[in-house]
């Protein structure tokens, strides 16, 4: 049997969310059942539940935002074999894909090439159900795509991982960042003060781009060596050819030309905040001066993920938080607009409760 289950829904682009009840599949023999206990709030959900994507990836309402989904396993599937009833377990922006293109077959679901099944706002490929996300009491999800929360790590604080963490995480992998890299991130909000943490714990050397002078204290306790200021030109001039990676966690349009120069030689600057159009027209000089990079990423696989929960795990990294209950999710949309949060909300959905 299907499942009647409460969350929070925006019914158009101009409503507010509010309480909504709506039906979960009946789950399948590799399915597992998770009561949620924590969802954390991503840029994606305010910009969904707005459809402020619409050219490119219009909502279908209602929608029931969240991909930042920490819970307890209820119940499994017959098949369901890596997970128990109790369980603290983790889902992300991905719940199903193909599963047989190239990249599914190198654990880059999040590249499927006919398009990934994604936690919210989309279909699901099986049955063609909407899908909807973790502002909700509970999912039921493909064991494939259900991720294991170490033991001790925090789960409030485990939540934003599952987005904000592996969109930073996955470029700093596939970049090979170790022990004497230097990293460089632009911009200090949820993205930029996981990657600041996770760069510097895998070995980098970190110094963080900001265009505003009190955000340096906070960058030296995530775990920044160095922050500049990138309005000042004598800053930047110091760090001409330093950064074998910049990780750009800015979610709307800026200029990248300042930041060129500051790649090392072979150096990669990723885009992971902000989907379209760039301007200025980008200066190529310094990129072919120096077989620089301008590249693009998006979360992570599931494997990838994984492996971040576990180092998170060993290392004791989480995201810094702050807890809400569902009832004031609007109001925290609003404050998010105005980057008041340090550094990600996280909705506690005991309160669904209330």
């Amino acid at each position: 049997m299907s499942m009647n289950v409460q969350g929070y829904a925006a019914l158009t682009a101009k409503d507010a969310l509010a309480p909504w009840r709506f039906e979960r599949r009946e789950p399948r023999p590799d399915d597992v059942v998770i009561e949620i206990l924590y969802c954390g709030v991503c840029h994606s959900d305010l910009h969904t539940v707005r459809d402020d994507w619409a050219s490119w990836f219009p909502t279908v309402y209602p929608v029931v935002p969240g991909h930042e989904i920490i819970g307890r396993v209820t119940s499994v599937g017959k098949d369901v074999k890596r997970f128990k009833p109790g369980d603290h377990v983790g889902v992300g922006c991905v719940v199903d894909s193909c599963q047989k293109c190239q990249s599914c077959e190198q654990g880059h679901e999040q590249y499927c090439s006919e398009i990934a099944t994604f936690t919210y706002n989309h279909v699901d490929r099986r049955d063609k159900m909407p899908t909807y996300g973790g502002y909700s009491e509970k999912i039921v999800v493909s064991e494939k795509f259900v991720l294991k929360v170490p033991d001790g790590l925090d789960l409030k604080g485990a939540a934003p991982l599952l987005c904000a963490g592996i969109t930073t995480w996955s470029p700093l992998r596939h970049w090979k960042v170790g022990q004497g890299s230097k990293v460089a991130v632009i911009g200090l909000g949820g993205l930029g003060h996981m990657a600041l943490k996770l760069a510097k714990a895998l070995g980098a050397e970190v110094t963080l781009f900001t265009r505003t002078p009190d955000k340096e204290e906070d960058a030296y306790r995530l775990g920044a060596h160095n922050a500049v200021l990138s309005t000042d030109k004598d800053q930047m001039a110091t760090v001409q050819g330093k950064f074998d990676l910049i990780i750009d966690t800015v979610p709307y349009v800026h200029d990248l030309n300042p930041y060129l120069p500051s790649l090392s030689l072979n150096g990669t600057l990723v885009l992971v905040g902000f989907l379209g159009g760039l301007e200025p027209v980008l200066n190529t000089v310094p990129m072919i001066m120096g077989r620089k990079s301008v590249a693009g990423s998006v979360i992570g696989g599931i494997a990838e993920t994984q492996e971040l929960l576990d180092f998170c795990g060993k290392h004791g990294i989480t995201s810094d938080v702050e807890v809400i209950k569902i009832q004031d999710i609007n109001k925290a949309y609003e404050r998010m607009l105005k980057s008041d949060v340090k550094y990600r909300f996280v909705i506690d959905m005991a309160s669904l409760k209330y």
